[in-house]
């Protein structure tokens, strides 16, 4: 008897895991033998072969997650997520260059072979986020990890408040190209800033010479910071959220700009409703998800053409837009739809200048494009 409990796999369901997708979706579920509910599982196909071990959820669409692909058995246990981390650290080690950049993702879920946990990094402080009963189990043992390669602090966010594991440092501040920020783990967005649009911002500070920029859903001015330190001649920041605007405020004084960067508690949609053709040279995008299901992507997908098609009538001829959706179900290819239909309604001529998507510490498995939420593009737009 297998020393775990055991998933079987339907009949004609197989297809998605000999691909390696580590989804099991409650449909493709025979039977489970001896489940827990948050318990380890062998996953085996309907003629006893080994696919490899998940963790097992009773309840939900997702009733396994499997983070071992694999033909002959394994034991799952403290130095089995040991190494697991320890190659998740050392991946991310020529990527990362500490004088510049001290915060960044430790585990990116699926794309770590960790499917459920985001643990991200803001010099000595750790923050957990965990989306399964299986990966709330790990917690202890990923605490401990992380202190081995100096993080002192271990904040486990869960939905409604937060657990220390260890320490506890709510306010943090961090580097991140050659520039200041702070992160508040305790309640701010994500795990207190959003890291994987880093590369982004420096992109920013590359393309914002000389550019009147609008930084639209700011959050606490990332983009802002970067393009004014790029030579922005100004910048406005445009939130609704009054303590994320304050925080922008702060950012901006703590890089050392001045009263040419500006913020704006407003909504962002009648912000551009109200602003003149070519008042901005540069307009940034960084809207939160519209949709977390599949059944209102259609709808997130008008709210996304009406805002790109605003905001590249309001740029003048040779214009830059930055725009990006992080909504996991609009996928690269219909959002480069939803902005050729924004362009095409607009009656703006646009170019790509690039295309964007994850930093390094962000991997996706090339088995899994679900994990690929995030994606953007630079036009000019003439």
């Amino acid at each position: 008897m297998s020393r775990y409990p055991v998933l079987h796999v339907r009949r004609g369901k197989e297809r998605s895991l000999i691909n390696r997708h580590p989804w099991v979706y409650s449909g493709a579920v025979a039977r489970v033998e001896r489940p827990g509910s948050d318990a380890v599982v062998e996953v085996r196909f309907d003629d006893g072969s080994l696919v490899g071990y998940g963790h097992y959820s009773a309840d939900g669409q997702i009733r396994c997650r499997v983070f071992e692909f694999c033909q002959s058995e394994k034991t799952i246990d403290a130095d089995y997520w040991r190494l697991k981390f320890t190659a998740a650290f050392e991946y991310r080690r020529p990527f990362l260059i500490p004088m510049t950049n001290n915060a960044y993702r430790m585990i990116n879920g699926e794309g770590d072979g960790f499917p459920g946990v985001v643990f991200d990094r803001y010099g000595d402080v750790g923050v957990l986020q965990m989306r399964t009963p299986g990966a709330d189990s790990l917690a202890p043992l990923l605490s401990e990890f992380a202190s081995e390669v100096g993080v002192r602090h271990v904040l486990w966010r869960k939905e409604e408040d937060g657990v220390w594991l260890v320490g506890r440092k709510p306010e943090v501040p961090f580097r991140e190209h050659g520039f200041w920020f702070t992160a508040n783990v305790e309640t701010g967005q994500k795990t207190g800033f959003f890291l994987d649009q880093r590369n982004h911002r420096k992109l920013a500070f590359d393309l914002a010479e000389g550019r009147r920029t609008l930084n639209a859903f700011s959050y606490t001015g990332g983009f802002a910071v970067c393009a004014a330190k790029g030579g922005a001649v100004e910048t406005l920041s445009v939130d609704l959220s009054a303590d994320a605007l304050e925080r922008c405020e702060r950012h901006l004084r703590e890089n050392g700009l001045g009263a040419n960067h500006r913020t704006l508690k407003a909504d962002v949609f009648d912000y551009l409703r109200s602003v003149q053709n070519g008042a901005f040279d540069f307009v940034i995008l960084d809207p939160p998800a519209f949709t977390k299901h599949i059944s209102t992507v259609e709808k997130a997908a008008r709210g996304y053409k009406d805002l790109n098609m605003k905001a590249m009538q309001i740029l003048p001829p040779g214009g830059l837009l930055m725009t990006f959706s992080c909504s996991q179900h609009v996928s690269p290819d219909l959002f480069l739809k939803i902005v050729f239909s924004a362009a095409a309604d607009a009656r703006r001529n646009a170019r790509i200048l690039y295309r964007l998507s994850h930093p390094e510490d962000h991997p996706v498995s090339i088995f899994h494009p679900e994990g690929e939420y995030l994606k953007g593009l630079v036009l000019v737009v003439d």
